[in-house]
């Protein structure tokens, strides 16, 4: 009755494996030579394993990456791709996050841009680090449509305060004034303050012309040349067409 009594108190209080585990333990005559402390520190083991487990589940979850199953590890290093694996690694440790640097991956379409930066963002939820994905177009629509409806600083917030944002398809279009004054506020609330990837077709010398007024150009492109890390990637083959439709590396 006891023991019952203690498995019911540890799943009110939601330590259901701890609970599961104090079960075992007592079904398994083996465990019974251990001290209580070895018995205590595998159930306790098991419970915060979980809890790790379910917080990098939800961390990867709501991040909305275009490949959730991206990883570092599996970035393909194809000989005309010219990435450097050593800088990738060193990248994929997170120290650029936690030294609030950026990351430019530039390449052509099917490159594996998007890959290669949610392999980036599931490297910073590793680290139990909050990343959010989006495309550009999708993030300005998303800001315009938060002002007409009152709750642009919700929202704003919610890009503002991520230790990793993943921006797809940077400067993909050219921006009206209104849209780089957006993009301004976010870069801005960033600076030295966040980490940002941006994913781009176009070489950093051509995004001026794409952000309008060159004031705010000028603020937009200082605040992100001079403090990021750049990773181009080459190849004649698009790796859609070496991968398929279902994977990009």
């Amino acid at each position: 009755m006891l023991t019952n009594a203690t498995v019911e108190k540890l799943r009110e209080m939601n330590l259901k494996i701890m609970a599961e585990k104090f079960k075992e333990q007592l079904a398994n005559p083996d465990i019974a030579s251990l001290s209580f402390e070895d018995r205590f520190s595998l159930v306790v083991d098991a419970e915060f394993a979980n809890r790790k487990t379910r917080r990098l589940t939800r961390l990867i979850k709501s991040a909305g990456y275009a490949y959730s199953n991206a990883c570092i590890e599996d970035v393909e290093y194809h000989a005309d791709r010219n990435l450097d694996k050593s800088m990738i690694a060193r990248l994929g440790t997170c120290v650029y996050v936690r030294e609030h640097h950026n990351i430019i991956i530039l390449g052509a379409t099917g490159s594996g841009k998007t890959y290669l930066s949610n392999a980036f963002g599931i490297a910073a939820n590793r680290d139990f680090m909050s990343v959010k994905y989006v495309r550009l177009p999708e993030l300005l629509a998303e800001l315009d449509i938060s002002r007409a409806e009152g709750n642009y600083r919700k929202v704003f917030k919610q890009y503002r305060g991520v230790n990793l944002l993943v921006l797809d398809e940077w400067l993909l279009f050219p921006l009206k004034d209104s849209e780089a004054r957006d993009v301004l506020e976010i870069v801005e609330a960033r600076y030295q303050k966040g980490s940002t990837i941006f994913c781009s077709q176009f070489d950093v010398a051509g995004w001026h012309q794409k952000l309008g007024d060159s004031t705010i150009a000028d603020a937009i492109c200082d605040r992100i040349a001079h403090d990021s890390y750049t990773i181009i990637i080459g190849g004649k083959d698009s790796m859609r067409k070496r991968k398929g439709l279902k994977e990009k590396r």
